[in-house]
């Protein structure tokens, strides 16, 4: 039985128009009949993405992490809020501060259920084979959310640690054809495995913690597959219908930031892909996608 439009919940979503908020939205208005009405909150609520969003029915609401007034605004009334920083955009510290402005607003506004989209702190896990960097992060991007968890302290708050984009793969990232005619896939990753992770599938898993009030104050750390360079080049070669070698390079390669993601991924294994079992994601969230099945959604379309 569908629950009546004024009787659902309110969910917030900040970076609606993003890849995370976007794939809650969406994971929300393709379940009319749930618990849930979404809040997509955003810059430009005249943009295309938040016109795409508002015809999937979401409210639309703008509001701008560095205007906290408007921020509390938009979590007004709201039973959940699912916030997130974008470290494309912004540095560290704003970074930071945005997850105080969010934590603040829900406190103010008494959100009942906050989901924070977070990482590991690496500081915390790793040695000098993971080397600071200027400014005193080891992954920056990694480390400020790590970090910017105890800005929620004393709101009910779920902790997402997410995974590597395979979205990423698309920007680039992907197999590449040698001078020798063979497509091959480049990554340092040495032996370790990459957990990762559709985007969609973040959404999802965030949508299904909503429903799971009694997940406030844990961590959930998720992925959808955690694989070797080789098994994610024999992925690719089988979605490519031809042979992908992989090729480990040194992290050197790579900017430093981008570097040291890897050598923490390869040096700390147990630490990043040992604390995310898909197993226990899909218990969480029975479609969760594989490698295979994103690459053949992919190639399909």
């Amino acid at each position: 039985m569908s629950t009546p439009h004024e009787e659902k919940r309110v969910v917030a979503v900040v970076g609606a128009t993003g890849r995370q908020g976007g794939g809650l939205v969406r994971s929300i208005a393709a379940d009319p009949g749930g618990a849930f009405a979404v809040r997509a909150i955003t810059r430009d609520a005249g943009s295309p993405r938040a016109k795409e969003l508002a015809g999937l029915g979401a409210e639309v609401v703008t509001a701008d992490l560095d205007d906290p007034a408007s921020v509390e605004a938009a979590f007004a009334g709201a039973y959940g809020a699912f916030c997130v920083t974008s470290a494309q955009e912004h540095p560290p510290e704003r970074e930071r501060a945005h997850a105080a402005t969010m934590a603040a607003a829900a406190r103010d506004t008494g959100v009942a259920h906050v989901v924070w989209s977070t990482f590991e702190d690496t500081r915390t896990l790793a040695d000098d084979r993971v080397p600071l960097l200027p400014g005193g992060y080891r992954v920056p991007h990694y480390d400020v959310k790590g970090a910017a968890d105890a800005e929620f302290a004393g709101v009910p708050t779920t902790f997402l640690r997410t995974a590597f984009y395979w979205e990423n793969f698309l920007d680039g990232g992907g197999p590449r054809r040698g001078e020798d005619g063979v497509l091959a896939l480049a990554l340092p990753l040495g032996p370790a495995r990459l957990p990762g992770i559709a985007v969609a599938d973040i959404g999802r898993c965030a949508h299904a913690i909503l429903r799971r009030p009694e997940l406030v104050g844990r961590t959930v750390s998720i992925t959808g597959e955690n694989l070797t360079g080789a098994e994610l080049a024999a992925a690719f070669a089988e979605a490519h219908g031809e042979p992908v070698r992989f090729d480990d390079v040194p992290p050197d390669v790579l900017p430093a930031e981008l570097a040291n993601m890897f050598r923490f991924t390869r040096e700390f294994e147990a630490a990043y892909a040992g604390a995310r079992d898909p197993a226990e994601v899909r218990k969480l969230h029975p479609g969760l996608l594989t490698f295979v099945d994103w690459l053949s959604e992919r190639t399909s379309r």
